[in-house]
């Protein structure tokens, strides 16, 4: 197992994080400084800040509805809540996909480094599907043909989504990319600037009926639908 991955699913970082941890040295093997992210381990001794690293632990994702005021962080420097204390559990866990703090719905907490960057890297394109409300009256036949066809932002122009009136004032849109503040961005861009917003889907996995502040584990075969999502 690469060293990364090692300390992804022993619960210390993301993967992602992880790996800034090897190349910022703060990683030895065998007490070696050990700067290669993908070094392979057998069964050296790996410490972290001169401190060992405990073996792989229990790998283990939650579905979370996040509340609105609540940040999608591990922590915050300003004190707000943040979505890591929504749960119950003595293992490190992570947010997947963040949602800002003014949005509501559907996150994902986890141990599983490999899961996490499987679902949020942007070549997988792993789909999250939005509910908006939105003002400047009902949105048109054509305002949701332009939020399907993709909307030119500032940071360039919005891949192709779907869009589809699920309300007088409600829209649902399925985004393959996490730009930030995007469904707020391309809403706004085409004159419905939203004015509440949740996630109701990550993947084929569906917030249903979890109420908010509330999570609930994941099964197997609900991790091996989010796995089987980011590897089509």
């Amino acid at each position: 197992m690469r060293l990364a991955k090692y300390l992804a699913h022993a619960g210390v970082a993301s993967r992602r994080a992880a790996v800034e941890l090897v190349r910022a040295g703060r990683v030895t093997v065998d007490g070696v400084r050990e700067t290669d992210p993908a070094r392979e381990l057998g069964t050296e001794l790996v410490e972290l800040d001169g401190r060992p690293v405990a073996g792989l632990e229990q790998r283990v994702t939650y579905a979370v509805h996040k509340p609105e005021g609540v940040v999608s962080t591990v922590r915050d420097t300003h004190g707000r809540p943040t979505v890591t204390g929504l749960v119950q559990d003595a293992r490190r866990l992570y947010p997947v996909g963040r949602l800002d703090a003014d949005s509501s719905g559907l996150i994902l907490l986890t141990n599983d480094g490999e899961l996490a960057n499987l679902l949020t890297h942007p070549r997988h394109g792993v789909p999250k599907t939005y509910r908006a409300r939105v003002g400047g009256g009902t949105p048109s036949a054509a305002t949701l043909a332009r939020l399907c066809a993709g909307v030119e932002l500032d940071d360039g122009p919005t891949a192709p989504a779907r869009a589809r009136l699920v309300g007088g004032d409600e829209i649902e849109l399925e985004l393959r990319e996490g730009r930030k503040r995007q469904v707020r961005r391309m809403c706004a861009a085409v004159g419905h600037p939203v004015r509440s917003l949740v996630r109701v889907r990550f993947g084929a996995l569906e917030l249903g009926d979890l109420p908010p502040g509330a999570s609930r584990r994941l099964g197997d075969a609900e991790v091996a639908g989010l796995r089987a999502a980011a590897r089509r």
